[in-house]
């Protein structure tokens, strides 16, 4: 009887020092293992693969030690940088942090009022998009499917259907992202920065504005104020006109049409370009923005200041300010008076 207890004992000391042999690190290695643990992975097969990978001498015996001490639950997908001799202790805390591998990123930056011709040379000189591909989907985004997108159908008169619609703001996405990648994620900050502003769908609705119709205001407002205060003021110029049935006459919708910027507008350049676009031609609001507005431009486009003024004129000090008038003998003074102000 002394000697089967001795037998049992040998048995449970020899398990119990394999067991505990199973559990030690494996030797330590300073090559690191990139290990990914995808989405909806079961402790079993993360298990599984931590073995297979070098990183525990035993599966199952990791399996039993995440049940003891209940764990598993909060592990998190993705590539994770592990070292050959962590303990069951630190790659647990690893797995529940999501300390992760950082994807090599790209960054770029659009800067507010730009064209999406100028988004698109921008990012190709930076090697980020396919110049040609970008300004495909610019004109017909078909497969890319955000929400704020279903307000901007496809219209026969625009240039681009998505001009206005890429927020400019400083981006970071992963390595090789394509063309509809970027797009999409620009499109979803545009949603962001509109529901950034208080209460915009109810301040829209006052105006009796449609959401196109507001960001081309808004675009308008963008490429022709450079000074903050006065964007309330221009915007009112913008709805005053239309409410009066006035031609909006706007010098940045030719630029847009011409484009590339030019210094000067001559007056053949005013009437020369045929295009409903030309706001010195046509009546009404283009048929869409002209470029990327800032979240300023917009929120101006949604409160204007309240006033009579019909008319502006840059002045000519380098202030990059403007004169305001409400009528045109006021307005034609106002010319006057900024060419007096040149430096």
């Amino acid at each position: 009887m002394v000697t089967f207890f001795i037998v049992i004992l040998i048995i449970l000391g020899g398990a119990a020092v394999y067991t505990y042999n199973q559990m030690q690190p494996v030797s330590s290695s300073s090559a690191s293992v990139k290990v990914e643990i995808k989405s909806g992975a079961g402790t079993a097969k993360i298990a599984d693969l931590l073995k297979q990978e070098g990183l525990i001498k035993n599966s199952l015996m990791f399996k039993a030690y995440l049940k003891m001490k209940s764990e598993g639950a909060k592990f998190q997908a993705g590539i994770y940088e592990l070292s050959p001799g962590m303990t069951y202790d630190q790659i647990i805390g690893k797995l529940n942090s999501g300390d992760v591998v950082k994807a090599d990123m790209v960054h770029f930056t659009i800067p507010e009022g730009y064209t999406l011709k100028q988004m698109a040379d921008k990012l190709s000189q930076e090697g980020i998009v396919n110049k040609d591909q970008f300004l495909k989907l610019a004109k017909n985004p078909s497969g890319i499917e955000v929400p704020v997108l279903r307000e901007f159908p496809a219209s026969d008169k625009q240039i681009y259907r998505l001009e206005g619609l890429l927020f400019p703001e400083t981006y970071e996405l992963k390595k090789g992202s394509s063309e509809a990648d970027i797009i999409t994620r620009m499109l979803e900050e545009l949603q962001a920065k509109l529901d950034s502003i208080p209460d915009w769908k109810v301040k829209l609705e006052k105006r009796k504005l449609t959401l196109p119709e507001l960001l081309t205001v808004a675009s308008l407002v963008e490429r022709e104020v450079v000074v903050d205060p006065e964007r309330k003021k221009v915007a009112s110029v913008i709805y005053n006109r239309l409410d009066k049935g006035m031609k909006l006459e706007i010098d940045a919708t030719v630029q847009y049409l011409l484009g590339k910027p030019k210094e000067r507008l001559l007056n053949s350049d005013l009437r020369k370009k045929d295009s409903p676009y030309n706001t010195y031609l046509y009546n009404g609001l283009p048929p869409g923005p002209i470029a990327s507005p800032s979240v300023k431009s917009i929120e101006a486009a949604l409160e204007p200041e309240n006033t009579d003024y019909l008319f502006y004129v840059t002045k000519k000090d380098g202030s990059q300010e403007h004169l305001f008038a409400k009528t045109y003998a006021e307005h034609l003074k106002n010319i006057q008076k900024s060419k007096s102000t040149v430096k």
